[in-house]
Parts: structure tokens; C-alpha cells; sequence
């Protein structure tokens, strides 16, 4: 990871309702211009990793309680969400949250607020969205809220687009889509990063389809990182293959993450 990270996060904790500790000294990068997967399991704190970032957590009563947090070299700290957002990070969240009562067009419109002190027009944005995105062009008219499941996905990475970000943080955007749709899907993705330099940080659970398209990699447990590393060493190591690829590398074939005791998981990722 030897490009400028346009995201560090240091030694950061997490706490909800000043008691409950979810993060513990969490730290991670994500390099100008690449894509970063952050993988685990339900609950392991990769949700709460990206409201960290973006500064969401005082509107569940949580807190970053230690650590630091710099987007392209500035504290984060100090600035509220709509601050980051118009600086350049987006935060296309879990479930899409879009305005199921605006047009597709409506939403993208809402999203030209962060475009505060931008130069270039909304509308080359939109042109842009429509580009990637030729389903929501012909459906612009439409509801969002009568859109398929991955034409919602897109309208929401769609918004990301036309705020013009320098980082978009995804949070699990394969959630309730079919196979088909998260190949499409994260073919765009890939293609958005390579021809809009837009860096990303990916929140999955699918670590197949986030290795096909990130060049690293971290993996949390219970609100810290166990493993890390370019993909292409990732995917060699043999309990990543077991717990997330479903690839025993052993006699009877696939091995479930599910079927291994916590315990027994937490002791080979620390030894």
C-alpha cells in the first residue's frame, strides 16, 4: 500500500451509550485511488467503522471515545457529516436509503447539496450517473421507491456520483440482490474507481465478489483487525479461504465460517 492514503484511521475505539465498547483500536488506510474491502461477520463492527468515519455515530448515541481519523490529511473530529460529504466523502449507507417518494431524478438532484464549491455542472454530473447507470436514465421519471432492489442500489451510488467524492464509503451494497445483479453491479464499481479515480472503502460480506474487485484487504472480529493484505495474499491464506471463501483447502470439500466455534476462530487469527 505504498500510494498516499487519501483515508487513515489510528488506533480508533467506539462506544455506544458511553458504556458499550464496539471498536478497539481499529486502524486502517485506504490509498488514493484504490478500493479497500473490510470484511467480517454480523457484528463484528464494520458498520459502525464507516459511521466512524463519516461522523453518523452521535445520531445512535455512539462516540469515538480514542484514535484519530484523517480524510486527504485533515482531522475529521471537528467537522459534521455534511462537511465531509462536501469536501469530497460520501457514505452510500446499508439498505440503499434513498427517497422512495422522489423520482430517480429528484434523489440526484437532492444529492447537487454537496456540490457546494464545485466547479463543472450538476447536469454533467447527472450524464455521468446515466452513463454507468443507462436503467435509471430510462426510469428518471419513476418513483425510486417502485425500483428494483439493484436499480435502488444504483440510484444510491448514483447520488454518491454527482456529489463528485474523492471517497465513497459502500456498505454492503450486494445486501438482497441476486447474483446477476451483484456481478453488474460491482463490474460498475470496478469501472468507476479505474475512470473516475474515485477511491472506496467496501464494506461486504460476499468476500468474493470484494476481492474481485479491491486490491486490499482487512477483516475485523469483534471490533478490531485480525488479518490484512493485498488481496492476492488474502485469498492464499488458509483461513480466509475457509472462513469467507468457503474453500476448505482440506478433504471434504467447502468448511463454513458459521460451523467454527468463536473461540476456535479468535485463536487462529491471533496466533
Amino acid at each position: 500500500m505504498a500510494a498516499e492514503p487519501i483515508l487513515e484511521v489510528n488506533n480508533v475505539e467506539v462506544i455506544y451509550k458511553k458504556t458499550i465498547q464496539v471498536l478497539r483500536g481499529l486502524s486502517l488506510a485506504v490509498p488514493r485511488g484504490e478500493i479497500v474491502a473490510l470484511l467480517g461477520s454480523n457484528g463484528a463492527g464494520k458498520s459502525t467503522t464507516l459511521k466512524a468515519i463519516s461522523n453518523l455515530l452521535a445520531l445512535e448515541n455512539g462516540a469515538v471515545s480514542a484514535g484519530h481519523i484523517r480524510f486527504a490529511g485533515t482531522e475529521t473530529a471537528a467537522k459534521r457529516p455534511h462537511e465531509l460529504v462536501r469536501a469530497g466523502l460520501f457514505h452510500v449507507m446499508e439498505g440503499r436509503r434513498i427517497f422512495d417518494e422522489l423520482t430517480v431524478e429528484e434523489n440526484l438532484t437532492a444529492a447537487t447539496y454537496a456540490r457546494d464549491g464545485k466547479s463543472g455542472s450538476a447536469a454533467a454530473r447527472f450524464e455521468l450517473v446515466y452513463e454507468y447507470f443507462p436503467n435509471l436514465h430510462t426510469r428518471r421519471g419513476v418513483r425510486a421507491g417502485y425500483l428494483s432492489g439493484g436499480e435502488q442500489q444504483m440510484l444510491a451510488i448514483g447520488r454518491a456520483l454527482v456529489a463528485e467524492p474523492q471517497l465513497i464509503l459502500l456498505d454492503e451494497p450486494s445486501l438482497g440482490l441476486s447474483p446477476k445483479l451483484v456481478e453488474e453491479i460491482f463490474a460498475i464499481i470496478a469501472r468507476i474507481n479505474a475512470e473516475q479515480r474515485v477511491s472506496m472503502l467496501l464494506v461486504e460480506q460476499n468476500a468474493a465478489v470484494a476481492f474481485a474487485v479491491a486490491s486490499y484487504g482487512y477483516i475485523m472480529e469483534t471490533g478490531r483487525i485480525v488479518i490484512d493484505g493485498p488481496v492476492e495474499r488474502l485469498t492464499r491464506d488458509q483461513d480466509v479461504r475457509e472462513f469467507y471463501l468457503g474453500l476448505g483447502g482440506h478433504e471434504g470439500g467447502a468448511k463454513s465460517y458459521r460451523d467454527i466455534k468463536h473461540y476456535k476462530r479468535r485463536k487462529r487469527w491471533l496466533s
